[in-house]
């Protein structure tokens, strides 16, 4: 019997974008990028290499020079209202007004997509509470730390019940802590079948949460895949390893390096036939980062 593979339908179909500034800037030079509903996605490039221009097309905020841009099957061309409504958004930089209470700019964002007062107080309750911000309801945004403000764009972004979020240097300026807790929580949206767009500086957070990524350079995509397969090709992966002989009892500190597609596992094993064992073992260099010079160059 001949196994029926099912396709999944595309949050996001980019062909052929371009655009030029005013001043004659080719920010895209005709980008391609498809992005599978229900991924979490990374979009990954230097500064100036077009992320924030992709983005701010696919928000209604910069218009395109040329190209085609579809969300959830809606035409930016033809139905820009439809696309709006599918996108939650978190920017880079606060974009609230920070004399106004917090519980207050989560119900006003809910009336710009039509959702009635009842409703919105009832999702922005639910969304502060799993952010951890509902005690700060009544509190203006002003007095919030810098990650709570964070939190703040994230549950301004999702109370209209958006398909698509749009995550734009999400946790910058984050102490470690609440960036794990953020973690858990877009880890969870994903679960439930949000669709997810992140950019960031910090590369480790795509390993850790993201299941495809592209690469952008120069206003073009230059690659893209899986996370895991794009980093399987690495030439090599180096480690610092703790260890010990069997014998003598005494701790000592190596550095390994092996071919991307061996297992560590092995390794492991190979030194204990030996009589050396292995008590800790830590990448010596972050993956991410590896990958992201290799494709920039």
């Amino acid at each position: 019997m001949k196994k029926i593979i099912m396709k999944r339908s595309l949050a996001i179909e980019i062909k052929g974008l371009r655009k030029t500034y005013a001043g004659g800037t080719k920010a895209l030079k005709g980008l391609n990028l498809s992005v599978e509903e229900g991924d979490f996605f990374a979009l990954l490039g230097s500064n100036g290499a077009g992320k924030t221009t992709t983005i701010g097309i696919l928000t209604s905020l910069v218009n395109k020079s040329a190209g085609k841009v579809h969300v959830f099957n809606y035409d930016l061309d033809k139905d820009i209202n439809a696309v709006k409504s599918q996108i939650g958004v978190v920017p880079q930089e606060f974009n609230f007004n920070v004399f106004e209470k917090v519980i207050d700019i989560i119900v006003c964002q809910a009336g710009y997509f039509g959702v009635p007062r009842k409703i919105a107080e009832k999702r922005a309750e639910e969304i502060l509470k799993a952010l951890d911000l509902w005690d700060k309801r009544n509190k203006v945004s002003r007095s919030l730390s810098g990650g709570m403000k964070r939190r703040l764009l994230i549950a301004r972004a999702l109370i209209h019940k958006p398909k698509l979020l749009i995550l734009d240097e999400p946790t910058a300026g984050v102490d470690v802590e609440l960036r794990y807790g953020m973690w858990k929580y877009l880890k969870e949206l994903n679960k439930e079948g949000m669709t997810i767009l992140l950019t960031t500086h910090y590369l480790e957070e795509v390993e850790q949460l993201c299941k495809n990524m592209a690469m952008i350079r120069e206003g073009k995509v230059i690659a893209q895949g899986s996370v895991q397969e794009l980093l399987k090709s690495l030439e090599k992966q180096s480690y610092v390893l703790e260890v010990y002989n069997n014998e003598k009892a005494q701790k000592q500190i190596m550095e390994v390096e092996i071919a991307a597609n061996e297992s560590i596992t092995a390794l492991i094993q190979k030194l204990s036939e030996k009589g050396i064992l292995v008590n800790d073992i830590q990448p010596k260099t972050n993956r991410m980062e590896q990958l992201f010079l290799k494709l920039l160059k």
